[in-house]
């Protein structure tokens, strides 16, 4: 188990602490704070202990001069003074002078939020890079360091790996439930365990296929990656979405774990996404100048059906462009069927997590993920270097 913030006395000792502030923007306005809200559980901790907090996010990506001013943490830093219900000390600088003379300026109980790290990045991306110097330099600014970035935890950046080599660290309540409910999911499943998988691409869930075929009891597999599955069996799939060099492993999959993979029975076709057009056909008739873009009823009735005697059901990707009203029906029933569920319910961020928060959903789920990237690759089986970089508790 990792070391956590609470293996730590935090008294009047500066506690530089890495959340996640990439947050939503429009016209230097936050469209969604709830990256931000689940910061708190740690940084209230860390206050209430007496704590110099010295906090650090990116936010976006900075390629030019411009994105610097596009990409700034001031507003974010406004938004916490309002959550937190104390002032909120902004500084718009990654080092020098401004930023040494306000942290030995923090007091106990006080927090900090200094620029977007990755501002950094404007001159040979020194914090996604993991540049050395940068991660000493930022470790000299506090005593103790906690992860609480779960988004960026699958990189190895200068505020995260840099860091951490450099003083004693742990994880915050974030990442903690992170790990505890997914990785114990991964590890001991209580069972039936079912995966949905989603998404576009087959080669975006090769890895997470390898791993999970020998976990799971039944991975059912929608979205636009379906129809690779369904052109590896033999099938028609017209003008849907095909990823041409996974074929290969798709019949390898189907041939080996036949009994595990649940593909579509119908699909509902249309000749594009705007068209008005539309129909509901068996996957054994779809017509060469159609696509399909939603799983149909047949097959909502047989993956609820699944989900229903599941104990343990992760879902990475959702089976339809959502984002269209005409093609939602099959990732919202799947939506209303983990919500009857009785079993451990957990939403692997990135798409699936918008759509069910899209559909009010997001209250009835056990756990849903806040790194869509980093939760992949633990379905993968991977070491999160973020994570990997933090003290295993004695």
């Amino acid at each position: 188990m990792k070391k956590t913030i609470r293996d730590y006395d935090l008294k009047d000792k500066k506690v530089i602490i890495r959340v996640d502030f990439n947050v939503p923007m429009k016209d230097g306005k936050i469209t969604d704070d709830n990256r931000i809200k689940a910061s708190l559980p740690t940084i209230q901790y860390a206050l209430k202990q007496g704590a110099k907090v010295i906090l650090m996010s990116h936010l976006g990506r900075i390629k030019t001069e411009e994105d610097l001013k596009n990409n700034s943490l001031k507003a974010v830093s406004e938004r916490l003074s309002e959550l937190l219900n104390q002032k909120v000390v902004f500084v718009p600088a990654t080092k020098g002078k401004e930023l040494e003379e306000a942290v030995q300026n923090l007091k106990s109980g006080e927090v900090l939020l200094m620029e977007n790290t990755r501002y950094e990045d404007l001159d040979g991306k020194k914090e996604s890079g993991n540049d050395e110097e940068l991660g000493t330099y930022w470790a000299s600014l506090g005593d103790i360091y906690i992860n609480d970035a779960f988004g960026t935890a699958h990189r190895a950046h200068a505020s995260n790996v840099g860091i951490a080599s450099k003083l004693p660290n742990g994880v915050g309540f974030l990442i903690e439930k992170e790990l505890d409910v997914m990785q114990r999911a991964i590890d001991d499943p209580k069972r039936p365990f079912v995966v949905i998988l989603g998404g576009a691409k087959v080669s975006d869930k090769i890895s997470v296929i390898e791993n999970l075929v020998h976990i799971a009891d039944t991975i059912l597999i929608g979205g636009g990656m379906a129809f690779t599955f369904l052109k590896a069996k033999g099938y028609e799939i017209g003008n849907s979405l095909l990823d041409s060099e996974s074929i290969d492993f798709c019949k390898n999959v189907l041939k080996d774990y036949s009994s595990k993979i649940i593909l579509p029975k119908d699909v509902v076709c249309a000749k594009e996404i705007d068209d008005k057009e539309i129909e509901i056909c068996s996957v054994e008739e779809i017509k060469p100048n159609t696509k399909g873009l939603d799983i149909g009823k047949e097959t909502i009735k047989e993956f609820d059906n699944y989900i229903a005697h599941a104990k343990t059901v992760i879902w990475n990707g959702p089976v339809g462009v959502f984002e269209e009203e005409a093609f939602s029906k099959g990732t919202k029933a799947l939506c209303e069927a983990l919500k009857n569920s009785s079993a451990i319910t957990i939403i692997g961020g990135g798409d699936s997590a918008a759509a069910v928060t899209k559909f009010g959903y997001a209250e009835d789920m056990t756990h849903i993920s806040t790194g869509g990237g980093a939760s992949l690759e633990l379905l993968e089986g991977k070491d999160l270097p973020g994570i990997s970089c933090i003290e295993e508790k004695k």
